[in-house]
């Protein structure tokens, strides 16, 4: 018995040997990132029958049990990857929002002051320093234009970089996880053998790597984790672990994306695919705000060319010369994606058309092999070009005239920018203050002899006046007879006539007389209003102001203030109001989530820890405890080691 009795004390101070072990680890690690508390589990040993009753043999340690819910780390798993993501697009459209909204020397200012020079040169229509300060302004919002623009580029060029850090550290996670796979793999899947230090550092590695990406863990054969991202890539499969790599996207090769490396193979993994963690944020900001505010800035400089431009060509300049473009407009980005099939023989062309419709979207045209098709990348929507003629097809959408020709393979595709390039590309072509166009190429003039109280408007032109230009002077003569006539007007011409907002067109040489209608013929178009009598006449002839005439620049200072963007709902400096505001929203948006999101990783991290975390108060009462057992099971094999001398005393 006292054999028995001994080897229950030895147990027992064995047991208690584990606790006091396994509650120093706790104390020393509770410091430790992603460490998880530890236990001693005790169980009965193996009782003895004696004939009369089983008697215990003592007890043993089961397991030293790691204090870890998978259900609570995966929910800071998620945390994580959402509050990296959210931080990531904060830090970058943050930039952005900084950069829209400065009202001293920002691009809302710079509009402001070009109108106001195009204002001067109307009231000094003949002063060469008015004019010479519309043309510094005119610099003046080139430059702001370009900035921006420079500016964004930067962000990208930033985003880039940050993009192939990643991708460098994604990987570095994904091998050292399968290097602990491994490890954990060689002591067998026992559960009461698993090593709890190695389990805490593939859990902590794995809480790391979502905050670069959103990882999805599942439990795999041995006691390993597989770990898989985007729409199921595998990262890690047991002790195997897979890489991504950087790779220039195939149509923009300024511009990194992230490839899947199978062999010595990359496959691009679609951008969208790769949500949650900083990767992810990083991603969706370059999509969702980045591009389409480079789009937005690239757009009104296009706009703002295409308009100012084709006023500008419908005046004279000094020289009496029709006017050139006033502003240099960027042609649209297109390019074909590198690994298209060597021997297509498509072409695609992209032209703006008309500012009214044009969008903030890129697009996408790919091919069948039969047919082409046109997507907006804003929201997907796709359009067959249909019918195709191989020689050569235009289809409008959103204001962009798109051509097509030639045949392409099946998987062909091209990219599409329409207003990518509109900022940096935006200049002023103008080099003189002599070629600015303020005057326009007609007049009217309405002869003191007549009788009646009728009114000729000073007239405008439109751009078929430079086309096919009338024979001047035009004499118009109202004829009381048959209701009321004005004739006189080119006998070969087609004359247009709008009143109350009905247009109506008549030949001939006369049109009807209705007091405030329009007229239009050749290209020119005038008002007459009044009551003229009969035989009242109305001169139309060439402009020999010269630099004295400024209707036309009044004109185009007139296009400050005309709905211009959005389906003709918004101005130049409204349109870009909106795009700040819009940018403005989102980084609000983002910010507030990242606050949300950051209270919810700390909520869920508390959780965990409520489990995981190591208490030094109860540590320390476990040592005491422990201490206390440890003594206890000494002094039973003291008490043994008594009754044994006894015996041996006896026997003497």
């Amino acid at each position: 018995m006292a054999g028995n009795l001994l080897s229950i004390g030895k147990s027992g101070l064995f047991a208690a040997q584990a606790a006091l072990t396994t509650t120093g680890h706790n104390i020393t690690n509770a410091n430790v990132e992603g460490y998880s508390r530890q236990g001693v589990v005790q169980a009965t040993s193996t009782t003895m029958e004696t004939g009369v009753g089983f008697v215990g043999t003592g007890t043993r340690v089961a397991e030293i049990k790691r204090y870890s819910d998978e259900f609570l780390n995966q929910q800071v798993r998620t945390a994580t990857a959402s509050t990296s993501s959210l931080d990531a697009y904060y830090a970058q459209i943050s930039q952005i929002d900084n950069l829209l909204a400065d009202t001293t020397s920002g691009l809302s200012p710079a509009i402001q002051n070009f109108f106001s020079s195009v204002q001067d040169v109307t009231g000094n229509g003949a002063s060469v320093p008015s004019r010479q300060a519309l043309l510094s302004s005119s610099e003046t919002l080139a430059g702001s234009f370009q900035q921006i623009d420079a500016r964004l580029e930067e962000i990208g060029e930033g985003v880039n970089s940050q993009i192939d850090t990643n991708v460098n550290l994604i990987n570095t996670y994904g091998k050292q996880i399968a290097e602990i796979n491994a490890k954990i793999g060689s002591y067998g899947s026992t559960e009461q053998r698993q090593p709890n230090d190695l389990l805490d550092q593939r859990d902590q590695l794995v809480v790391e790597l979502n905050k670069y990406v959103k990882a999805t863990v599942t439990a795999g054969s041995n006691n390993a984790l597989n770990i898989s991202i985007g729409n199921g890539q595998p990262l890690v499969v047991g002790q195997q672990a897979f890489q991504l790599a950087t790779m220039k996207t195939p149509t923009d090769l300024t511009r990194l994306t992230v490839g899947y490396v199978t062999g010595d193979k990359v496959t691009q993994l679609p951008e969208n695919a790769l949500a949650g963690g900083e990767l992810g944020g990083l991603l969706e900001f370059r999509t969702g705000t980045l591009d389409r505010v480079q789009n937005a800035i690239g757009r009104l400089a296009i706009g703002l060319a295409f308009t100012f431009n084709a006023q500008h060509k419908l005046g004279i300049d000094g020289a009496g010369q029709q006017g050139k473009d006033f502003f240099v407009q960027a042609p649209a980005y297109v390019a074909a994606a590198v690994d298209n099939t060597k021997t297509s023989t498509a072409k695609v062309g992209a032209v703006v058309s008309d500012p009214t419709q044009l969008t903030d979207s890129d697009y996408k045209i790919e091919s069948d092999g039969a047919s082409f098709f046109i997507t907006r990348l804003s929201d997907n929507k796709r359009t067959k070009v249909d019918p195709y003629d191989a020689a050569g097809t235009t289809r409008s959408i959103d204001g962009v005239d798109f051509t097509l020709s030639g045949t392409a393979a099946s998987g062909d595709n091209y990219l599409v920018r329409p207003s990518a390039n509109g900022a940096s590309g935006f200049q002023l072509a103008l080099s003189d203050v002599g070629q600015i166009a303020a005057g326009t190429p007609v007049a009217t003039n309405a002869p003191i002899s007549n009788k009646g109280s009728g009114l000729i408007s000073a007239g405008s032109v439109g751009a078929a006046y430079f086309t096919a230009p009338p024979a001047l002077p035009v004499t118009l003569a109202f004829d009381s007879g048959a209701g009321g006539q004005l004739t006189g007007f080119p006998g070969g011409a087609t004359v247009s006539m709008t009143f109350n907002g009905t247009t109506s067109t008549h030949t001939g040489g006369s049109a009807p007389f209705k007091a405030g209608a329009s007229y239009s013929f050749s290209g020119v178009n005038v008002t007459i209003s009044g009551a003229p009598q009969n035989g009242d006449t109305f001169g139309i002839h060439a402009n020999t102001a010269g630099t004295a005439d400024t209707r036309n620049i009044a004109a185009l200072g007139a296009l400050q203030t005309t709905n211009i963007f959005n389906g003709a709902s918004a101005t130049y400096q409204s349109a870009f109001a909106q795009t700040v505001s819009a940018v403005g929203n989102k980084t609000r948006e983002v910010q507030v989530n990242a606050s949300a999101g950051e209270a919810l990783l700390r909520q869920v991290t508390g959780a965990a820890s409520d489990v995981s975390g190591v208490n030094l108060d109860e540590e320390a009462t476990n040592l005491l405890k422990y201490q206390q057992a440890y003594q206890a099971a000494g002094k039973v094999m003291q008490i043994a080691n008594t009754i044994f001398d006894t015996l041996l005393s006896i026997g003497r």
